[in-house]
């Protein structure tokens, strides 16, 4: 029997409470990079992250067996702590 292969791409967008312009230049691409980290470690594959001063896009590959719910709620709560903690 020939194997079966599955593929799913995502592309979420979020954005920030109040839509507010929060993510400002100084580290926008800081913010980017770690969220392509918890991508990868959580066993996606990122494909893109950007955004501007109200919301982040992400594109990511994402393993069939995953829950698209609780792999957002990850995403989400890890970025925010980690904006949190940096005092940004």
């Amino acid at each position: 029997m020939p194997n079966t292969y599955s593929q799913i791409s995502i592309h979420a967008v979020f954005a920030v409470k109040s839509r507010e312009n929060f993510i400002t230049r100084d580290w926008r691409n800081e913010l980017h990079r770690y969220i392509s980290g918890i991508i990868t470690e959580n066993g996606a594959k990122s494909l893109s992250v950007g955004g501007w001063k109200d919301h982040v896009h992400i594109f990511f590959g994402m393993p069939v067996t995953t829950c698209i719910a609780d792999f957002m709620s990850i995403i989400k709560a890890s970025s925010s702590k980690w904006i949190n903690e940096k005092g940004f």
